[in-house]
C-alpha cells in the first residue's frame, strides 16, 4: 500500500499498522512521506499501535554523529492464533506468532468418519494444552484459522455439501472453541490454505497460481492476480470431480461416476493396493512403498500424475497461471507424479499457456496446512479493516 500527499483518502490507524508491518515504512519520517500525514497525526497513530502492544519502537542502525535512527517495529510476540488443519484421518493443531511463525505443533490421529460433537472439543482441548506448553497460556488469542477438505462455507465457517466430511456440513465450528477464546475464527478449503501458504513465501512474485493438493483426494486452490479466488458458492478448485473419459463407469466416493479423483486420487490407488491384496491403509503406505523402489506402485503413481495432467490442461488454457505447484501426501514422490503430469499437460494444453509456466513442489511440506490456516487468520485479524475496526 503507497499513498501519496495527494491522497484524498487520510491514512488510519491500520493503514500505517499495515506500512509498518510490510517494512514499506520503518520511522516516523517515512510514515509521514508515504502518507502525508503531520507529525501530529503520525504520532498520534503510532501511540495508538504502541498502546495495543502492536508496534514498539528500537533504536538501531548506523549513527552519523547524532542519535541512532529509532525504527518502527511489528511486535509479533504481541499475540498468537491458533490453527488447526482438519483432515478426515488426520488434524495437525498449532500456536503461530503474529507473523506465521510456528510456535508449538502436534498432529492428531483420528477415526475416519468421526463428527464435529466428538472430534471438535477434542481438538478444542488440544489446543490449550499446546498453549501451554509453547509458553503462551496467557497471551492474547487474536483468531483461530481453521481448514477442511471439500468446500467450505467462509461465510457460516462449516463444511459445505462435502462427501467426504460425512456428518460435517452446515455445523459451525466456531461455537465448539468458544470456551477457549471469543477470537474470530475463520474456516476454508485444505488446498485454498495452502495455497495461501506459498504466496506468504518466497513464491509471492506468482501471482496467477494453482496448488494442486494430491492426497487422499484432489483439490486445488486458485491465485489469480495475486487473490485467493474462492467462486461464486466457495466450490472453485473441486479438480478431482472433473469428468474424465479414462474414469467412466468408475464410481467415486461422492457417488458419481467417471470422476478423475477415482482412479488418480489417493484413496483409489490405496483401494487398488488393496484389491491385489496388498497391505496397505493410506496413501502415505503408497508414497513410501514408491520411495522404496516398487515398480508397480511407482507405476500406479506416475498414471496418478498422467490422469491429473489431462484435467490440469484445461485450467492451463482457461487460467494462464505463472506457475503450478503441487503439494498433498503425494507429492512426496514429487518426481515420479509429475513425470506423468507433466507428459499429459503440456501434450494436452496449449502451446502459448504453457510457454513460461513452471511446475515446482510446495515448500512447507507437511507443515503448509497449518502454515495456510495461520496466512488465512493472519490476513483477517491483521489487516487495516480490523486494526481500525479494534
Amino acid at each position: 500500500m503507497r499513498m501519496s500527499r495527494h491522497s484524498t483518502a487520510v491514512a488510519t490507524v491500520g493503514d500505517v499498522f499495515v506500512l509498518i508491518r510490510d517494512g514499506i515504512a520503518d520511522t516516523r519520517a517515512e510514515v509521514g512521506r508515504v502518507t502525508g500525514l503531520s507529525r501530529t497525526a503520525v504520532a498520534a497513530r503510532v501511540s495508538d499501535l504502541q498502546t495495543r502492544g502492536l508496534v514498539t519502537e528500537r533504536a538501531d542502525g548506523s549513527s552519523t554523529g547524532g542519535r541512532p535512527p529509532v525504527r518502527l517495529v511489528f511486535d509479533a510476540d504481541a499475540g498468537v492464533v491458533l490453527v488447526g488443519a482438519i483432515g478426515r484421518s488426520r488434524t495437525q493443531l498449532a500456536v503461530c506468532r503474529l507473523d506465521g511463525e510456528i510456535l508449538a505443533m502436534t498432529n492428531v490421529d483420528q477415526e475416519i468418519g468421526i463428527g464435529p460433537d466428538d472430534l471438535m472439543p477434542d481438538l478444542a482441548k488440544r489446543l490449550e494444552v499446546l498453549l501451554a506448553e509453547s509458553g503462551h497460556a496467557g497471551a492474547p488469542i487474536l483468531g483461530v484459522g481453521l481448514s477442511l477438505p471439500g468446500t467450505a462455507d467462509t461465510e457460516r465457517g462449516c463444511s459445505l455439501d462435502s462427501p467426504v466430511m460425512s456428518g460435517w456440513d452446515g455445523v459451525p465450528l466456531a461455537p465448539y472453541l468458544r470456551k477457549l477464546t471469543d477470537a474470530p475464527v475463520l474456516l476454508d478449503n485444505d488446498a485454498n490454505v495452502m495455497a495461501l501458504a506459498e504466496r506468504r513465501d518466497r513464491r509471492e512474485g506468482y501471482r496467477d497460481m494453482l496448488l494442486v493438493k494430491a492426497s487422499t483426494g484432489l483439490g486445488a486452490g486458485i491465485i489469480s492476480g495475486g487473490k485467493l479466488q474462492r467462486g461464486a458458492l466457495g466450490a472453485a478448485g473441486e479438480l478431482g470431480h472433473t469428468k474424465t473419459a479414462a474414469a467412466a463407469g468408475v464410481r467415486c466416493r461422492c457417488g458419481d461416476t467417471g470422476c478423475v479423483e477415482a482412479i488418480a486420487g489417493g484413496w483409489a490407488l490405496v483401494r487398488a493396493l488393496q484389491q491385489q491384496g496388498r497391505p496397505v491403509g493410506h496413501i502415505r503406505d503408497v508414497v513410501d512403498l514408491a520411495l522404496g523402489g516398487d515398480p508397480e506402485v511407482r507405476r500406479m503413481l506416475r498414471e496418478s500424475g498422467r490422469h491429473l495432467g489431462e484435467v490440469l490442461a484445461a485450467a492451463v488454457n482457461l487460467l494462464n497461471p505463472d506457475a503450478i505447484i503441487v503439494g498433498g501426501d503425494m507429492a512426496q514422490a514429487y518426481d515420479t507424479l509429475v513425470a506423468g503430469l507433466r507428459e499429459t499437460l503440456y501434450g494436452n494444453a496449449a502451446a502459448l499457456p504453457t510457454r513460461e509456466l513452471r511446475i515446482l513442489p510446495w515448500l512447507h511440506g507437511e507443515q503448509s496446512g497449518v502454515m495456510g490456516c495461520a496466512a488465512l487468520i493472519l490476513d483477517h485479524v491483521l489487516s487495516a479493516r480490523t486494526i481500525d475496526a479494534g
